[in-house]
């Protein structure tokens, strides 16, 4: 299980990626708000990925702010583990076992 620490971010603005930026949202649960350049295809799908992932993670209170042009499903997970991990300042974690 993580805890948010800080605000943190991960990702680009290019063509087919994702910024996330994480934030504590303390007692709240998830929030996720999201902005697609394919919202209305995929909308749904991608808030999926990010609630399932955080889920995994054993991430209950934050508040997921989403960018994204484009990204594969595995761009996405990589996108907010990586996020993630920064705000919870977690330096363990082992990347290849993913």
């Amino acid at each position: 299980m993580l805890e948010i620490i800080e605000k943190a971010v991960a990702g680009t603005l290019e063509s087919s990626d994702i910024t996330i930026w994480v934030e504590k949202n303390e007692g709240k649960g998830i929030e996720i708000e999201l902005k697609s350049t394919v919202q209305n295809q995929f909308g749904n799908q991608i808030k999926k990925v990010i609630k399932e992932t955080l889920e995994e993670m054993g991430v209950t209170d934050v508040i997921v702010h989403a960018n994204d042009k484009g990204a594969l499903d595995c761009t996405i997970k990589a996108r907010l583990l990586t996020a993630v991990h920064r705000a919870a300042k977690n330096t363990d974690y082992n990347w290849e076992e993913r």
